[in-house]
């Protein structure tokens, strides 16, 4: 019987002190306000799946960004390549984009939707640096300031979130993109902010919003904050109810993304942290 107590218990606490910290997070953390912000993703579902807090929290109408999703595969690896580029436009609008043509799906041999494969980090920072920066190669004097189509750019980190190859890939051709960018420009800043999401161990990973003191400790830690332009981390948590919070990350999957959910797809849209809580890095980008 005590021990029903308990659990009776926990099942009020944890969620009301979970709610409480992130009407806490979205008010007095840093943010991105006004920005121009591209989510690079690797597969239709990524958007949700990974960063639905981030995506939700960036583009609420009041601070000003506009948030484009670009996509380097249409996830055609089991033939739905079609119905996934469909489905991945009505996630982003349910996530908050403006309209679908915020989203853009690029099909290319070099970008097969695979789990063996690694993605040329040259080739997609190439891919970027047509899409956001199509005049570097005509300005390479140090004397002329770099330039972009974006301020900042979102992808995974280093560990991919789930070691999938083309997660990874996307962080060093997108780390690759922003060096090329102040290659040979000394004293220049990079004009493109990249931000990573961080990827936890694996009991983090499926401890849904109870991972939130986790994530904060580690910001506390490991996140420079002195510079409010261009914070060194980001912490956005999803509300467990209501729009814009947890139930529409949720919605975002079952309604959009329905070629997807098998039944294992309900375990991990419950359980996963990144459903609700989302911690991002500021990259430091070495100079070529």
């Amino acid at each position: 019987m005590e021990l029903l107590t308990i659990f009776a218990v926990l099942a009020v606490v944890l969620p009301s002190l979970y709610i409480y910290t992130a009407s806490v997070v979205s008010t007095r953390f840093p943010k991105l306000e006004n920005k121009s912000i591209c989510l690079l993703i690797a597969h239709p579902d990524d958007e949700a799946m990974f960063f639905a807090p981030t995506v939700l929290a960036l583009t609420r109408p009041e601070i000003g960004n506009h948030v484009k999703i670009l996509c380097l595969s249409s996830g055609d690896a089991d033939g739905l390549g079609e119905t996934r580029k469909k489905e991945l436009a009505k996630s982003g609008v349910v996530l908050g984009l403006r309209s679908t043509s915020d989203v853009f799906v690029v099909e290319k041999p070099e970008f097969r939707d695979s789990m063996t494969t690694t993605w040329d980090a040259g080739k997609i920072s190439d891919l970027l640096v047509s899409a956001f920066a199509p005049q570097l190669n005509k300005s390479k004097g140090a004397s002329s300031p770099p330039t972009a189509s974006i301020d900042v750019l979102i992808t995974f980190d280093a560990g991919g979130v789930s070691s999938h190859p083309n997660h990874i890939s996307l962080y060093h051709g997108a780390k690759e993109f922003v060096g090329a960018l102040v290659a040979g420009k000394g004293g220049w800043a990079s004009p493109v902010d990249l931000y990573t999401l961080t990827t936890v161990p694996i009991a983090r990973k499926y401890s849904a919003f109870v991972d939130v003191l986790p994530t904060l400790l580690s910001w506390a830690i490991g996140a420079g904050k002195r510079d409010k332009k261009h914070p060194g981390g980001l912490v956005f948590l999803n509300g467990l109810a209501g729009h814009g919070s947890f139930t529409t990350a949720w919605k975002a999957m079952t309604t959009a993304h329905k070629s997807q959910m098998v039944w294992f797809r309900y375990g991990w849209i419950t359980l996963s942290r990144y459903m609700y809580i989302n911690d991002l890095r500021l990259e430091k980008i070495k100079r070529k």
